[in-house]
């Protein structure tokens, strides 16, 4: 018999639909923020630009660069027919891992504007393809793909808002400090750092960036009934040397957001590795052993973000604060607003 953590269904809570964010907070650190203190067991309900006031002055802050491109992309067959592709992730110079929404066949080609072309290379049992790209038929390197993907692609908003992207969203679903080309979801505490709070926090505590490329998967709710059973997807990391000296030193630690956290508990169970792949999953039973305290957004349910959050605080304690930020009328995920665990 399974304990209650490590079942799916406890992580489920019924959330109303008017509490799911579909826009940001204006300006961005206007969103509300929820501290909740371990050590005292408490529970400060305030804003964000109130932030500075409950970061311990022990702790350096770890922010995840990664930079969110315009992943989306509408286009044809050669029949006419319409096709939505939207890329996950690059697997090597040439080969980029895309959701399709359409039937596709190996070796069919997709149309765009800009003489940009899409060949099916590959097709998986989940529903992912493998896919090249081609302008004027030459075959491009990832790198190449980033800057048409710029002029014709869309914002990828996460499937729960429920609208098309528009000219807001191309800055507000980015990060403040946005740097590394490569993510099709944006870290999303960090979206609430405006230029002049972001620039406060690094001027006053130690800090320093990784990069998670996040990718679609982040999404995807966790289906087996037993947490520890889930395929956890990977994404790319890069851990920069001011990081590893950071991480490898005594100082304390807050991670912004569930990315930065991945990132380095991933490294913290992998030292020898600065760079590659990492599928960390964090719940009950898989705690933090280097972070320690969260920024964080409110999640999905089921999601393996919602038990993220349950490694730091347990089951039980996520349940409780989730209901207090539903009560209050937080606005719950990417655009909604944060919570602190301290």
């Amino acid at each position: 018999m399974q304990t209650k953590e490590l079942l799916t269904s406890s992580y489920d809570f019924h959330l109303p639909d008017e509490l799911i964010a579909t826009h940001p907070a204006s300006p961005r650190d206007h969103a509300k923020l929820l501290v909740y203190d371990r050590a005292t067991d408490t529970i400060t309900h305030t804003y964000f630009y109130d932030l500075e006031k409950f970061i311990p002055k022990d702790c350096a802050l770890i922010f995840n660069d990664t930079k969110v491109i315009k992943a989306r992309l509408y286009g044809q067959k050669q029949s006419g027919g319409k096709i939505e592709l939207l890329i996950n992730r690059a697997l090597n110079a040439n080969d980029v891992h895309v959701y399709i929404r359409g039937r596709v066949k190996i070796d069919q080609e997709i149309f765009f504007e800009q003489n940009l072309k899409a060949v099916v290379k590959e097709l998986y049992e989940d529903g992912t393809r493998v896919v090249n790209f081609f302008q004027d038929n030459h075959l491009l390197r990832f790198e190449e793909l980033l800057p048409i993907l710029d002029t014709i692609g869309h914002i990828p908003l996460p499937p729960y808002i429920q609208r098309e992207d528009n000219e807001e969203d191309a800055k507000e679903y980015q990060s403040v400090f946005a740097k590394i080309e490569g993510a099709v979801a944006a870290p999303t505490a960090s979206l609430h750092f405006t230029p002049e709070q972001h620039q406060r926090v690094s001027e006053n505590y130690k800090h320093a960036y990784v990069t998670l490329h996040v990718g679609s998967g982040t999404f995807k709710p966790v289906e087996t009934d037993v947490i520890t059973e889930h395929p956890m997807h990977s994404e790319f990391y890069e851990i920069s040397p001011k990081a590893k000296a950071l991480l490898d030193s005594k100082q304390k630690i807050l991670s912004v957001g569930t990315t930065s956290t991945r990132t380095v508990e991933f490294y913290a169970r992998h030292k020898d590795q600065t760079s590659g792949e990492a599928n960390l999953f964090l719940h009950p039973n898989n705690k933090p052993l280097r972070v320690n305290h969260l920024l964080t957004n409110f999640h999905l349910p089921k999601s393996t973000l919602i038990m993220l959050v349950a490694s730091f605080v347990g089951l039980e304690k996520t349940l409780e604060l989730y209901e207090e930020a539903i009560r209050d009328k937080y606005r719950f995920y990417s655009y909604g607003d944060a919570m602190l665990v301290l």
